[in-house]
């Protein structure tokens, strides 16, 4: 990650966790459930394209899908342990 990267939330972490069928998840609002599917589906210029009006979401997203120890890291972030 950058030192530009956006600050993930809680709030998020759970969310992407659960579109991920993670434990430690839960469900989000139907807006932002379609929106993280969205990027899980998304290819690298539509992903970019999203990423302007939603950064921390994409950022996560991104975690999830390509970094070894993504989920680990969002575990983390939902539970508090650290800051994204």
């Amino acid at each position: 990650m950058s030192t530009n990267s956006p600050t993930i939330t809680a709030e998020t972490a759970r969310h992407v966790l659960w579109t991920f069928a993670c434990e430690g998840g839960y469900q989000p609002g139907s807006f932002t459930q379609k929106l993280l599917e969205l990027l899980a589906a998304a290819d690298i210029v539509n992903t970019a394209r999203l990423a302007v009006a939603f950064p921390a979401e994409a950022e996560a997203v991104r975690m999830a899908k390509n970094d070894r120890d993504g989920i680990a890291k969002l575990t983390a972030i939902a539970t508090g342990q650290v800051a994204a």
